[in-house]
């Protein structure tokens, strides 16, 4: 108990209760209008679907490119449970979030012997069936996408999901069961060979992940009115895996920063999307070149000496 109230912890938890606050304030005085409110919820959902594909790829070394599908998932459970049948939005986060890891499951033990691009080739094709099965659910709205989901997503919930998944995320990866997935990623055999249950922990983590990119769904769809099966394809599942490779792999911190640059970035080419991809790119190039270990490389090998 002592470590959790110390004072390091005291004074965050202060930080982040007055900027929740502050914005509340500027909010209700009107200087945070809607427009700025929409680029608030855009950086919220990618902090956390960076922080939850990070916990995969970065700390776990799965290469995933299927984080899109789970958000997806969690889209459509949440819409369908609002819109069509009337539930509170808790309801919705949670039938998400519960759908979702249950996908993440799925998903997870048959790709348990696979490492790579081989396991980046699996769950690719993963997101595809998503997407597919999208687009001819008739029940989900089918191609044409699914409409009038209630707007229930606020500041209130958009923040404290964040830090919700920030504390938890963060908790697991200083755990036990955080540095048993940290060996995984540094070396599969010698920690099969000091007794880690690799299998239960690959499992483990792609149910996690998959969690909280359901929550994110579930924020997307309760905010933006609308969803479709194409909001949710291959180029957002590389969005948000730039954004994990640009902060660090294995920084929780760098997926911060660089889900709220990049996503500033993002929003100011909504005039020319076809230079979007392009830029990330450069960006990319310049960041590996001249800063290898991104954004946040000094709290990865941290992480890494802990461990």
């Amino acid at each position: 108990m002592k470590e959790i109230i110390n004072r390091n912890n005291l004074a965050r938890a202060v930080m982040v209760i007055s900027f929740y606050f502050a914005v509340m304030l500027l909010m209700n005085t009107g200087i945070i209008d809607s427009y700025i409110f929409l680029n608030i919820v855009s950086i919220g959902i990618n902090i956390i679907l960076a922080v939850s594909l990070n916990l995969i790829t970065g700390f776990t070394g799965q290469f995933s490119l299927g984080h899109a599908a789970f958000m997806s998932i969690g889209a459509y459970a949440s819409g369908i449970l609002t819109a069509k049948l009337g539930m509170p939005f808790i309801v919705g986060i949670l039938g998400a979030a519960l759908t979702a890891a249950l996908a993440g499951l799925l998903i997870g033990i048959p790709t348990l012997r696979l490492k790579g691009d081989y396991l980046a080739i699996a769950t690719l094709g993963f997101g595809e069936i998503v997407r597919i099965i999208g687009l001819n659910w008739k029940y989900g709205g089918g191609a044409m996408g699914l409409n009038d989901i209630p707007r229930f997503t606020t500041w209130t919930w958009l923040f404290g999901i964040i830090v919700l998944t920030l504390v938890v995320i963060s908790n697991f990866i200083t755990s036990y069961n955080g540095r048993a997935v940290i060996s995984i990623r540094e070396d599969e055999i010698a920690s099969t060979s000091m007794g880690v249950n690799t299998s239960y922990y690959k499992v483990l983590v792609f149910s996690l992940g998959a969690l909280f990119a359901g929550v994110a769904g579930s924020l997307y769809a309760n905010y933006f009115y609308f969803i479709k099966p194409d909001s949710f394809g291959f180029m957002k599942s590389i969005d948000i895996l730039v954004i994990v490779v640009m902060g660090g792999l294995g920084s929780i911190r760098g997926s911060v920063i660089s889900a709220i640059a990049l996503s500033l970035v993002s929003l100011s080419l909504q005039g020319i999307p076809e230079l979007r991809m392009v830029i990330y790119a450069v960006i990319l190039f310049v960041m590996m070149v001249y800063k290898p270990q991104r954004l946040m490389g000094k709290l990865k090998i941290m992480v890494r000496k802990e461990a």
